[in-house]
């Protein structure tokens, strides 16, 4: 009687966990973040602003689809011109020696990137007093699509006399200072080990593949189920078993992240983020497996490879300084260290607390690695565009 009670609270739980995962995968997927990319540049000596906004982030305010077909079209897009180069000269601003400059009248072009098509505004900005572009100090504030998607970012890359540096803006950080101090190899370091942090912390494939690889560290292995491992008893063995995991996935990811930036491997995009959805989707199985399951150190070392592509298409994005590639480079990988440390951090303690519970084993371990199997699936068929 009492198996038969576990049994049917067992299926109910997985019940559960998969209707809860199939309704996270969409939101998951709806607030992923969306990009503009800016450009300042002085070809000629006369300074020049471009900023690229997706056509689907501008709809979410403009409404820009007239005849309802689901598609914006450029046409669509021209007979709102009035109304989008207002809202653009409000949303984005560049000062000079701490005062305004003038933007002037945006020309306004389509241009199409990789994911999809984008209204471009190019400004040649008017700033007094401004008479030595190489050496100016400049401060550009960006704050469009911020109030719709709080996880949108303005991606700025400069490129100057003597300075070449990128920044990313978002809520927290709409403005972005541009000087030849603030391109320093130290003060790129930092910028990028910010966004490093950043970008494991809002990318959530990344998180739930770390975790599937850490769940079963407290957890004593044996050749019974999972579900029947006993609680660890020793502290240092699961430490050494999170520091091998999360070293193989640091190294691997290094790998690839320096032989992408470098330009001597360039995996398309739509065969990498496929195969980072797949890594959550085995990763998760392989915790399902028991005793016969492969180290987790190993797939943290193959799978970090695939994952170390990821990480670069974002740095690839910002437009790396190539005056001071290194510097952002280290500095990016750091920062995604730290991230995936606090990650670390905050779950091993909860998770040694909770090892000797039965909640651990059937909630924790195997109820979460079949939610985690079901979302991984999701994002891998979404990815490849058998879903909408």
């Amino acid at each position: 009687m009492m198996a038969r009670t576990w049994l049917l609270g067992w299926r109910g739980l997985c019940a559960a966990l998969v209707l809860m995962a199939l309704c996270w995968a969409p939101a998951a997927v709806a607030h992923s973040s969306s990009n503009s990319y800016l450009a300042l540049s002085a070809p000629d000596g006369q300074l020049s602003l471009r900023a690229d906004i997706h056509l689907r982030d501008v709809d979410l305010i403009f409404d820009l689809d007239h005849d309802r077909d689901g598609q914006v079209t450029w046409g669509e897009t021209q007979a709102r011109s009035a109304e989008l180069k207002t809202w653009l000269g409000q949303g984005i601003a560049l000062s000079a020696l701490g005062q305004g400059c003038t933007l002037g009248d945006a020309d306004l072009q389509a241009s199409q990137h990789a994911d999809g098509m984008y209204l471009s505004a190019l400004w040649t900005p008017v700033c007094l007093g401004l008479t030595d572009v190489a050496h100016a100090s400049l401060a550009l504030r960006y704050g469009l699509i911020f109030a719709q998607d709080n996880l949108h970012r303005g991606l700025l890359k400069v490129d100057l006399p003597g300075n070449q540096s990128s920044a990313l803006l978002s809520p927290e950080r709409p403005e972005a200072q541009v000087s030849v101090a603030d391109s320093s190899a130290w003060r790129v370091f930092g910028r990028y080990a910010i966004e490093g942090v950043w970008h494991i912390w809002i990318g959530i494939d990344h998180i739930v593949f770390l975790l599937s690889l850490l769940v079963l560290a407290p957890l004593q292995s044996s050749r019974q189920r999972v579900v029947h491992w006993q609680a660890a008893q020793q502290a240092r063995p699961v430490v050494l078993d999170v520091l091998a995991v999360v070293t193989a996935f640091t190294v691997a990811h290094s790998i690839t992240l320096g032989l992408t930036i470098t330009g001597w491997l360039t995996p398309p995009a739509d065969l990498v983020e496929p195969a980072i959805a797949l890594s959550v989707v085995l990763a998760a199985l392989n915790n399902l497996l028991g005793f016969s399951a492969l180290q987790r150190w190993r797939l943290a070392l193959v799978f970090g490879l695939v994952h170390g592509f990821g990480f670069a298409s974002v740095l690839l994005d910002l437009g790396l300084p190539t005056s001071s590639l290194l510097a952002a480079l280290g500095g990016f990988n750091i920062g995604v260290e730290l991230g995936q440390l606090a990650i670390v951090g905050v779950f091993l303690p909860l998770a040694w607390a909770l090892r000797h519970t039965r909640f651990y084993r059937w909630g924790v371990v195997t109820g979460g690695s079949v939610a985690i199997v079901v979302l991984g699936v999701f994002w891998t068929l979404q990815r490849i565009g058998w879903l909408g």
